[in-house]
Parts: C-alpha cells; sequence; structure tokens
C-alpha cells in the first residue's frame, strides 16, 4: 500500500475510526483522539502488512480496539464512569440532546469491555458477526454469545431506568 493509498483509506475511514472510540472511551474525546492518533501511526507503520484482499476499516479498528485494551490493562485502577463523562457528549447542538441518550451511555458503560465493543461494532458500526470476530481475535460463537448477552443486559438496564 502506497503512502497516497493510506491517506486516501484513513480519509474515508476516520469518522467511523472516531465514532466507534468515542463510544468505546465513554464519550471522552481526549482518551479517544489519543488512541485514534496512536493507532493511526501503527496503523501507518504497519501498512505493508495490511492484505489488501481484506476491508480497510476493519483492519484499522482492530488495531483501535486491541490499543484501547492495552491502554485499558496498563491502568491498575479501573474507575467508574464519572457523570461528567456521562453528560459530556461531544458534538451536540444544544443541552436537550445532551440527555437524549444519556441513559443509553450510562448503560453501555456498565457492560464489560468485550461485550460493549461487540455491541457498538455490530450495531454502530454495522460489521458483520464474522468481522467482529476477526476484529477482536473471538470465534464467532463468542460474538453472537456477547451480543445475546449486551441485549439483554441493556434490556434489563434501560427497562429498569424508566421506572
Amino acid at each position: 500500500m502506497t503512502r497516497n493509498q493510506f491517506v486516501n483509506q484513513v480519509n474515508q475511514e476516520q469518522a467511523h475510526l472516531r465514532r466507534f472510540l468515542m463510544a468505546l472511551c465513554y464519550g471522552d474525546s481526549t482518551e479517544a483522539d489519543d488512541i485514534a492518533q496512536e493507532t493511526l501511526i501503527k496503523a501507518y507503520l504497519r501498512c505493508e502488512q495490511y492484505d489488501e484482499r481484506g476491508q480497510f476499516s476493519a483492519w484499522l479498528l482492530k488495531i483501535a480496539y486491541h490499543i484501547f485494551i492495552d491502554a485499558k490493562r496498563k491502568q491498575k485502577e479501573q474507575s467508574k464512569l464519572s457523570l461528567e463523562k456521562v453528560f459530556t457528549l461531544q458534538g451536540t447542538a444544544n443541552a436537550d440532546d445532551c440527555f437524549r441518550y444519556q441513559a443509553l451511555h450510562v448503560a453501555l458503560a456498565t457492560l464489560s469491555e468485550t461485550i460493549r465493543t461487540s455491541i457498538l461494532l455490530y450495531y454502530m458500526q454495522g460489521y458483520q458477526i464474522k468481522e467482529i470476530a476477526e476484529i477482536t481475535d473471538n470465534s464467532e460463537d463468542a460474538i453472537k454469545k456477547q451480543l445475546s448477552r449486551g441485549r439483554e443486559q441493556l434490556k434489563h438496564l434501560l427497562k429498569d431506568g424508566r421506572r
């Protein structure tokens, strides 16, 4: 892959990458930007390893996912999602928009990282189960189970939140 081809591919996939990372990082744009930057650097340094038969976006998200997981492993303390992160949604037009998906963001934050990643890739990014399995280095059966568990957990969390 040439430098120009890489730049063109990144330009096409940058919005998808950012949206995926923003959701993984609970709306923390600083953390998402840091991971995105590291992802693009690693992808560029490894662009000769990219198999052009595959989907560039899936390859890029796989790199991003692994960087995200590594960053979480490095954190000694797993801190709970702060209310500030939940209420600070980037790119909103007005205050009402900030709270539109508040319950969903809170519910997503309670899911395990593996389940949340599968849910986001499937429902938000539109990836197929096979592609999610490749991105996350899991089996297709594991992804199906994660999606099923995630749907059930979200259903209960969102149902309980309405009461």
